[in-house]
């Protein structure tokens, strides 16, 4: 028997219109940028789920990567009888979080002194939705979204390389049993300069319904979703139609959108109003997940972006940049944590390569200041007048880059008002 449509569906236009075909498209995107990198991180030499992986210190294949930080990283899955256990060492003096984030990009828990104070460390049973699996005992409950979930945990190296290692080898998984692993779905591969188009709809039924989204707009914009999935599988004339809107209109917009639009500009730079828990900002959500994917909470970390300079022209790697923060607003005074900034190339967001092997700053950099106290931070092929060469991040001359500055913990003040200051450009 023929099942009747939603309601929701029966009040849809019989053909999307192109603002359908734009919502339907990015809100998906988000979730395919997830199984991008879940197919990435299978692909590497002895991944297996619930298994960390260790990250190298100074391990740049990534994107958008954290040189302040020891990294491990885990893909967990889990069944209906079969959770994990996750163990978090005491760590103490040096900033630290377990982040746990569901299929969606969506921070499902961060584990550390400030959002678990009565339990920063110790043993935590990662269970299934619903599952009735018993906690052992002195361990803390988190419960997942969905029957998988991308840990990504971070400890400063605050200038002691060795400690940081040893901490970070600390932590461990152990399951008990043999879990129901779900594959990745299949999706074609593709990479930021030549996003994935109408083939999305294609595959958006098994996309969605194989995780949950928590954002109170999911139903409705799945519906959206499948609106268009019906569109595009209902011809060849509607298929076409709907890869070239994508790929003439709504991909190029997305982009422009992703690192100028996507929240206010202070001095310049790009500060996203939500990352980590989104609410129904999916365009915000995919922003990240495209960037700089597996975003944390506001609450933690507060990033700011910098792609274009003061002429409104994209940030070219043959000219020199400059950023001075006064002796009164230097960077560590608005943070509780630490502070960092990168420079990455456009459009895949990796390190640039350079002989000094030098793609970062951060607290425990050894910048000279000024006579004055102030700090200068140079950016370009080679270091710009008036800025030590202990301050320079080099650039490649012909290639655009943009710039992450990071701050941990961050202060009220970051909230409300402070931003890095604007780049001055050189001629």
């Amino acid at each position: 028997m023929e099942m009747p449509l939603s309601k929701a569906m029966q009040q849809m236009p019989a053909t999307p219109d192109e603002a359908m075909i734009a919502e339907a498209y990015i809100y998906l995107l988000g979730r395919a940028l997830v199984l991008r990198q879940e197919h990435t991180d299978c692909k590497e030499k002895g991944f297996a789920y619930n298994k960390i992986k260790y990250n190298p210190l100074g391990s740049a294949d990534f994107v958008n990567p954290n040189f302040d930080v020891a990294y491990l990283e885990a893909w967990f899955a889990v069944d209906d009888k079969t959770p994990v256990i996750l163990e978090v060492p005491k760590i103490e003096g040096r900033y630290y979080t377990a982040q746990i984030l569901d299929e969606w990009g969506e921070v499902v828990a961060n584990i550390n002194e400030r959002t678990f104070p009565t339990r920063p460390f110790g043993r935590f049973l990662l269970a299934k939705p619903g599952s009735r699996v018993k906690t052992p005992r002195g361990a803390g409950r988190i419960e997942l979204h969905s029957a998988k979930a991308k840990m990504l945990a971070r400890v400063e190296i605050k200038g002691d390389p060795a400690g940081a290692i040893k901490l970070q080898r600390a932590f461990k998984v152990k399951v008990t049993g043999k879990p129901s692993v779900r594959k990745p779905n299949t999706i074609p591969m593709f990479d930021n300069k030549d996003l994935i188009g109408v083939e999305l709809f294609e595959l958006s039924e098994e996309i969605m319904t194989n995780a949950l989204d928590v954002a109170p707009n999911a139903a409705s914009m799945q519906e959206k979703v499948r609106a268009v999935a019906m569109h595009v599988a209902s011809g060849e004339q509607a298929r076409t139609q709907v890869d070239n809107h994508l790929r003439e209109k709504v991909i190029p917009d997305y982009k422009v959108y992703a690192i100028t639009k996507v929240g206010p500009l202070r001095n310049g730079w790009l500060a996203p109003a939500t990352a980590g828990n989104y609410g129904s900002n999916y365009r915000a959500r995919t922003m990240v997940n495209l960037l700089g994917i597996w975003g944390n909470s506001t609450d933690e970390v507060l990033y700011f972006g910098a792609s274009h300079g003061p002429d409104g022209k994209p940030l070219d790697g043959g000219r020199g940049y400059v950023m001075r923060f006064p002796a009164g607003a230097l960077p560590e005074m608005v943070v509780n944590a630490y502070w960092s900034v990168i420079v990455v190339s456009v459009p895949d967001y990796r390190v640039i390569p350079n002989p000094l092997k030098r793609y970062n700053f951060n607290n425990h950099s050894p910048l000279k200041k000024e006579a004055d106290g102030s700090l200068k931070i140079g950016i370009g092929p080679k270091p710009p007048p008036g800025v030590p060469e202990s301050n320079w991040l080099p650039s490649a001359p012909g290639k655009p880059f943009a710039l992450t500055f990071r701050t941990y913990v961050p202060k009220e003040i970051v909230r409300t008002e402070w931003a890095p200051p604007a780049l001055t450009a050189l001629n």
